[in-house]
């Protein structure tokens, strides 16, 4: 079997499950998810990583991220979260200055990620599940030193690839809105032991 792994750019997808003015497609089962995308009797998941990055000024997104994050561990995902940093933004039209809030690290923690587990060997596949060029140098670097590796571009539903990642990746793939409906989680999620993990958040029933 091809040991594969899969790394989701957690801002790419949400912006892109609001597309569908359907809260109940926000508690997505990430595990579920990415055994419909592989090649099941040939590849097998080694690893889901899930990066994104708490809106702690927002205190309602942050509490359903919050419990998203905990029903995503309890399936096995690895969440690797950053953190938002406050921006002064000059509006030209009112001439005043409001403090907007600017991501950090998820795009440099995507690379460094897919860079370490190619070094330690821990894919010959890997599934980006991003459309932001910025990861072109991580996957360029990748290419270059492990020539062998294959790299998939997964697009977001209802959204397109970037044509600048599709072109240093050997493959691209889609997630479709049927895929995205049939891989939500139930409204509790347990651990492997059976305690209770998460609880869909009520905005999304």
């Amino acid at each position: 079997m091809i040991p594969v792994c899969f790394y989701v750019d957690g801002f790419n997808l949400y912006h892109a499950l609001r597309r569908f003015g359907d809260e109940k497609v926000k508690w997505l089962n990430l595990s579920a998810l990415c055994q419909r995308l592989i090649l099941p009797k040939t590849e097998e998941i080694q690893a889901i990583y899930y990066f994104s990055a708490f809106a702690d000024w927002l205190p309602g997104p942050m509490s359903r991220h919050e419990e998203y994050v905990k029903a995503l561990e309890a399936g096995g995902v690895i969440c690797v979260m950053g953190h938002f940093k406050k921006k002064d933004r000059w509006c030209s039209n009112c001439h005043a200055t409001t403090v907007g809030h600017e991501e950090k690290e998820t795009d440099v923690s995507i690379g460094i990620t897919m860079l370490r587990d190619a070094f330690k060997h821990a894919y010959e596949k890997a599934y980006l599940v991003s459309r932001d060029s910025d990861l072109l140098p991580a996957v360029r670097m990748i290419r270059t030193e492990f020539p062998t590796k294959q790299i998939v571009a997964v697009a977001p539903p209802l959204m397109g690839h970037s044509n600048d990642l599709i072109k240093v990746c050997q493959e691209k793939k889609k997630i479709s809105p049927k895929q995205v409906r049939a891989c939500l989680f139930p409204r509790e999620v347990c651990r492997a032991d059976g305690t209770l993990a998460a609880t869909r958040p009520a905005k999304y029933n």
